[in-house]
């Protein structure tokens, strides 16, 4: 009768351990973000699995130096191209869920926009967001 008590009691802990972990992990993943910022001249910033927005937006403005537009990436990849010819001239971005399509799609922006010889600056993907 005892051991019948004890085994009980452990099955519920258990039980409500793990209800706590998955409660914890789809919180943290909920609230996980990635922002990456490009500007002129190749200036470029990124921050990736970040808990917040906020956080990620701000980190990557950060290290972005000068005018620099910042876009968020969830469970994405963001990537910047710039012209070689004249790194101060064409630069195009995207944000995609694969890296390829990312990168594919950051360089056609770079064309798009008048660029000679189009490269990959930067890039970088947030998995937890």
């Amino acid at each position: 009768m005892v051991s019948n008590l004890v085994a009980r009691r452990c099955a519920m802990f258990f039980f409500a351990l793990s209800v706590c972990v998955a409660g914890a992990r789809h919180i943290t993943e909920a609230h996980a973000a990635g922002a990456f910022a490009v500007g002129k001249c190749g200036a470029y910033g990124q921050a990736y699995d970040y808990s917040a927005e906020h956080e990620a937006r701000a980190a990557a403005q950060k290290q972005c130096k000068g005018d620099c537009t910042t876009v968020m990436m969830k469970r994405a990849c963001a990537a910047m191209s710039v012209d070689m010819a004249n790194p101060c001239g064409a630069y195009g971005y995207a944000v995609k869920s694969k890296i390829s399509a990312t990168l594919n799609a950051a360089t056609r922006e770079c064309y798009k926009y008048g660029g000679k010889e189009c490269v990959i600056r930067a890039w970088a993907c947030d998995v937890k967001g």
